[in-house]
């Protein structure tokens, strides 16, 4: 195992957060230590991405990103890393393939906002993905109703674990996932980029 990449041992469950992280935001904060209490999970990372292969513009720096990230999420257990960049993937099922062959025995959940999942079945590969990984969704503003009735969540309903069972989720075998309400922070990056763009504009 290379130095550089984050540190985990067989046995421990990792959360997984993805995204552009541009900009961090107090949103993805609370999300992750929510992550970690409600699915009781030994680490949560934060998998700061090259780019999001579903957006046409590409993000600010990955430097600039990841030292914004590590600025904001300031918690023992939670790890900001560029470990996407480092393996070259782009995809989440790529990353997650690869994450698996390097860190045998450790139990990795993906981690998303529920609107993700409303959308989750334009992701490349999405399928392997829920055979691959438990999916830790929390409820986002707005998101609860288009996220239940998505495709993803209706093809695997059957294997949707209740949320008053969350701290079951890192020991569940794939396909798995457990959607979890919880008092969330109206706040998304876009609206962040949004918002300086406007500001700039009236300067």
């Amino acid at each position: 195992m290379r130095c550089d990449y984050p540190q985990a041992r067989a046995g421990q469950s990792i959360g997984l957060f993805g995204g552009s992280f541009d900009p961090p935001h107090a949103g993805h904060v609370h999300v992750t230590r929510e992550a970690l209490k409600r699915f009781g999970l030994d680490h949560v990372w934060w998998l700061v991405s090259p780019g999001n292969l579903l957006k046409a513009r590409g993000p600010a720096p990955m430097a600039t990103r990841i030292r914004a990230a590590r600025d904001i999420m300031d918690h023992p257990r939670v790890q900001v890393t560029d470990i996407e960049a480092r393996l070259g993937t782009r995809a989440t099922a790529d990353t997650i393939r690869r994450l698996r062959r390097l860190y045998p025995g450790v139990r990795f959940v993906w981690l998303m906002g529920a609107d993700n999942l409303a959308q989750f079945h334009l992701w490349r590969d999405w399928h392997d993905i829920m055979q691959s990984v438990p999916l830790g969704i929390l409820a986002r503003p707005g998101d609860r109703i288009s996220a239940r009735m998505s495709p993803a969540a209706r093809i695997y309903q059957r294997y949707r674990i209740r949320g008053q069972a969350s701290q079951t989720l890192k020991f569940a075998k794939a396909p798995a996932w457990c959607f979890v309400n919880v008092p969330m922070v109206d706040l998304s990056s876009t609206a962040i980029r949004a918002q300086r763009a406007q500001a700039r504009a009236d300067t």
